[in-house]
């Protein structure tokens, strides 16, 4: 039996994942903002009787202290996480500051990530073959990311927001890998679902993200492949697959000054102190 906390885990991809993880018999920790689908959840694992394996944790990762209080109680009450797979992302096409002064998709989509990985990363490293599945579609489009402007306070733009966390979770994959945990990082794009993503959608961008849903396909041919990775975790620090297909790494999306760039600026922003291992 593995321990598997699921962010975005009460709807879509997240979802799926945890009641398959649960059905064959793991204890899975679901962290989401909706405690309505948090006890759907929780519901569905009673009936099942998994309630025991069963566990959810309502927060919402776009605030740094929360994503900080999540690992504390993991850490507390779980001496070993095996996997942690990163799901959570909201779309949102106007610009959002969280009340913690941070743009809401920057926080949620790449801070949250950040803090998570490395806050677990002590109890990842308990496990036999610890692993991190980071949701992000690693190396699409251009490498570009406005470094003077990594929340986009200037010519906000939902799409825009939304490749340019993608990149950054490139660059967070390179420098996590970077700091010698046990636990693998794997980039993945499991290939795009109906269930589409959740967001607050002006008419145009609603109308694109209907047609990405519709062309989706069912989520349920997206799962095999992160239980494979949650299973037969890639042997090297670092890797990235779109679906089923590696790719490389000598790519400008991995380049490692910018990652030890990028992780220096969210030191910075956090106030915390470099990791020594």
């Amino acid at each position: 039996m593995k321990t598997i906390v699921v962010t975005g885990g009460t709807s879509g991809i997240g979802l799926a994942l945890a009641r398959t993880c649960l059905d064959r018999g793991d204890e899975v920790v679901v962290v989401g903002p909706d405690p309505v689908k948090g006890e759907r959840y929780l519901d569905a694992a009673r009936r099942a009787g998994a309630a025991d394996r069963a566990h959810f944790l309502q927060a919402d990762l776009s605030l740094v202290a929360e994503n900080r209080r999540v690992v504390k109680e993991i850490t507390a009450r779980f001496p070993v996480v095996h996997a942690l797979v990163l799901c959570a992302r909201y779309f949102r096409s106007r610009r959002v500051v969280t009340a913690e002064g941070f743009e809401h998709n920057f926080a949620l989509y790449y801070l949250s990530r950040y803090l998570l990985g490395h806050g677990l990363a002590d109890r990842l490293d308990q496990a036999e073959h610890p692993v991190v599945v980071n949701l992000a579609g690693p190396g699409v489009g251009t490498p570009d990311i406005r470094w003077d402007d990594l929340e986009l306070a200037h010519g906000y733009d939902g799409w825009s927001a939304m490749f340019q966390g993608g990149r950054l979770n490139d660059l967070l994959g390179v420098s996590f890998a970077g700091h010698g945990y046990r636990a693998r990082y794997v980039l993945l794009f499991p290939g795009g679902t109906r269930t589409g993503f959740a967001g607050d959608f002006d008419p145009a961008s609603a109308a694109q993200a209907d047609r990405m849903k519709r062309a989706g396909q069912p989520v349920e041919l997206t799962i095999p492949r992160i239980v494979g990775l949650i299973d037969s975790p890639p042997r090297e620090p670092l890797s990235a697959f779109v679906e089923d297909t590696r790719i490389g790494l000598a790519h400008p999306s991995f380049d490692q000054a910018a990652a030890a760039r990028l992780e220096g600026i969210t030191r910075d922003l956090l106030g915390d102190e470099p990791r020594v291992r």
